[in-house]
């Protein structure tokens, strides 16, 4: 059976068995305490901590990875430093524009912030502990500083994930750099050794997440009860109301404006990479299609497509960077936590840090939700809240990632001397 499908039914069998016994005996039952202290409470903070376990090692392997594979200092010039600066405007946008809609329809406000504290119990508990030893009243200049880590090991102690990200940048622009030298070779191959064994073991952790899904959710529904339903289609709509804005008028302007190619030859020619980015569920497996309808379709240097497309399905998750701000703040709004402005401003930030980090596989934005979630205080294992449902928005957001990847090999290819002028007067048609 596919993972979706199981994920579909832990949901299903979490979600009725928990409108039941909401509706039956309510969430303050003896038996039902009982139920969710010892049972499934307990197997989902095993599932969380799981996540947890993992995530840091994961988002510094990944990003070590996604920068060290640009090559050497002159791919790290022109069109490496055109690339990032595109993929961090272009993810910036995607957060703004989905945390927007999240502050403006408010998709989670109408729970009751006591219960949600009451249904948490110590694991809310565990969340305050790391806010409070990591960025706790930190504003202004001091977030700048703080990103900058003095020593990278109490940082990742302290879940600091954004100055995890920041020194995993730093270290592999430096394997860029020393490239050639004795032993960075070797060390960069322990790091990609490393991103493999933890993608290894996420994928067997991700095999635990339907039993997780019941439980978390039945937790959730046995105390919420129909009220849950109405919060996650709200939350589901504004997600593809996010996505579909940015796929429909950011990457129309983009190509056209940056790119100077005609909006409809470009949708047209990325058609078989979004069917296929659709089906997977996945921007590395998408890579091959991608490819190959950046050079026969879209006519763009050979050089420019692979580099920029390679590192795009690492670094360029526009898609991911939006889902993962919209998620962020609706269980702010579900579990009533109330973000301040700076803190939507690291949530922004830590996002599009993610989009780049985040592995292109399925469900590969989850565990840096949780870890989100943590920094500021909203309760982690909300995360199971949306797992059931994740199958539909994953498989949306990849179509977003995978078109950002092209969109941003068309802006980049621009103007660069080994564009045919044939394939020039065709694009810009």
């Amino acid at each position: 059976m596919a993972l979706h499908t199981k994920l579909l039914i832990g949901f299903l069998v979490g979600l009725i068995g928990g409108l039941i016994v909401n509706f039956t005996a309510g969430g303050d039952a003896d038996w039902v305490v009982w139920l969710t202290g010892y049972v499934t409470q307990p197997v989902g903070t095993i599932f969380l901590r799981l996540l947890f376990m993992l995530v840091i090692p994961l988002l510094f392997s990944a990003l070590v990875v996604g920068v060290a594979e640009m090559g050497d200092v002159r791919a790290l010039g022109r069109i490496g430093w055109k690339t990032l600066a595109y993929s961090a405007l272009v993810s910036a946008v995607a957060v703004v524009i989905g945390m927007t809609l999240v502050n403006v329809l408010k998709p989670g406000n109408g729970v009751d912030p006591a219960v949600a504290e009451r249904l948490l119990g110590d694991a809310a508990d565990r969340a305050q502990s790391i806010v409070t030893s990591a960025r706790e009243g930190a504003s202004g200049v001091m977030m700048l500083v703080q990103i900058v880590p003095d020593n990278v090991i109490r940082a990742a102690a302290s879940n600091d994930v954004l100055a995890v990200m920041f020194f995993a940048l730093m270290f592999g622009i430096g394997l860029v750099l020393a490239r050639g030298r004795p032993g960075t070779e070797a060390l960069k191959g322990a790091i990609e050794g490393l991103f493999e064994v933890m993608m290894t073991l996420i994928n067997l952790v991700i095999r635990f997440a339907p039993y997780a899904v019941a439980c978390l959710v039945f937790n959730l529904a046995a105390l919420f009860g129909w009220d849950l339903l109405i919060r996650l289609g709200a939350y589901a709509g504004v997600v593809l109301l996010a996505l579909a804005l940015h796929f429909v008028v950011v990457y129309t302007l983009a190509v056209k404006y940056l790119g100077g190619m005609s909006p409809g030859f470009f949708f047209r020619g990325v058609q078989e990479a979004v069917l296929v980015a659709f089906s997977t569920s996945s921007s590395n497996a998408t890579l091959p299609t991608a490819l190959k309808v950046a050079e026969e379709n879209l006519k763009l240097p050979h050089k420019i497509s692979r580099f920029v497309l390679t590192v795009g399905a690492t670094a360029n998750q526009n898609g991911t960077a939006l889902f993962e701000g919209v998620t962020v703040l609706f269980l702010a709004q579900f579990f009533g936590v109330d973000l301040s402005f700076q803190q939507q401003l690291l949530v922004m930030m830590v996002c599009i840090l993610g989009g780049i980090g985040t592995a292109g596989v399925p469900s590969g934005s989850l565990p840096v939700i949780a870890m989100i979630c943590a920094m500021v205080g909203i309760p982690p294992e909300g995360i199971g809240l949306i797992l059931g449902v994740d199958r539909l928005l994953d498989m949306s957001r990849t179509v977003l990632n995978v078109t950002g990847d092209l969109t941003a090999a068309v802006v980049v290819s621009r103007g660069e001397s080994d564009l045919p002028d044939a394939a020039v007067a065709e694009t810009t048609g």
